[in-house]
């Protein structure tokens, strides 16, 4: 049976990459439950002051960005490769998010990039799960160098989000992306999961 959604399926090309109206509907839909999560969990459940409107901005740009970055960077990797890739939010594990928040904790996975077709091999199936936590990485940097500059709370949250969004999706094991690349590169796996080591301790000398 055809799932209702793809009756009315639509997608559109942006340079050499295509998106969907249902894969745009997903992002933005596990951006904000992603967001408002954190905010609860930091500025607890008063959703109509200035705190909390503060803290959901914030969340919205340290730590819904990490997330919708990681997934873009398998999505065009893998696109590159000739294969279909797009952002599917999972539903479940946003409630469960949203849920856990009250009790003060978030445990967010809002989704995955679905990859079908093109021919992935060991390397490159490598090379699409390593461009996501690069990705961390490399937003966790800018978020430092602001932070050093014009120091704030949303880019130091920024930095500790994506450095910890980088380093903790290396875990070799399940369904993680430091699995696959284990089993492409060694070597470049311990390299990746250093970086991450190096951003996680450099946090306690310049935020």
């Amino acid at each position: 049976m055809i799932n209702p959604q793809y009756l009315n399926y639509k997608q559109y090309k942006i340079w050499k990459y295509t998106t969907s109206n249902i894969e745009i509907k997903d992002i933005i839909l596990a951006w904000l439950i992603v967001s408002l999560a954190f905010a609860i969990v930091d500025a607890g459940f008063n959703f109509f002051n200035a705190n909390f409107a503060f803290m959901f901005l914030t969340s919205a740009i340290a730590v819904g960005s990490g997330f919708l970055f990681h997934e873009m960077a398998h999505k065009l990797v893998a696109q590159r490769y000739g294969c279909f890739a797009e952002f599917r939010a999972d539903r479940m594990m946003l409630i469960l998010a949203l849920a856990m928040s009250f009790v003060g904790f978030v445990f967010a996975a809002p989704g995955a990039v679905m990859i079908g077709g093109g021919h992935v091999d060991l390397k490159r199936n490598g090379k699409i799960s390593i461009a996501g936590p690069l990705t961390n990485f490399v937003l966790a940097v800018l978020f430092m160098v602001g932070n050093i500059f014009l120091p704030n709370v949303i880019f130091s949250y920024g930095f500790i989000i994506n450095a910890w969004l980088g380093l903790f999706n290396m875990i070799p094991f399940g369904f993680f992306d430091g699995k696959k690349i284990f089993r492409w590169n060694i070597g470049i796996w311990i390299g990746t999961v250093a970086i991450g080591v190096f951003l996680i301790l450099l946090r306690f000398y310049v935020i």
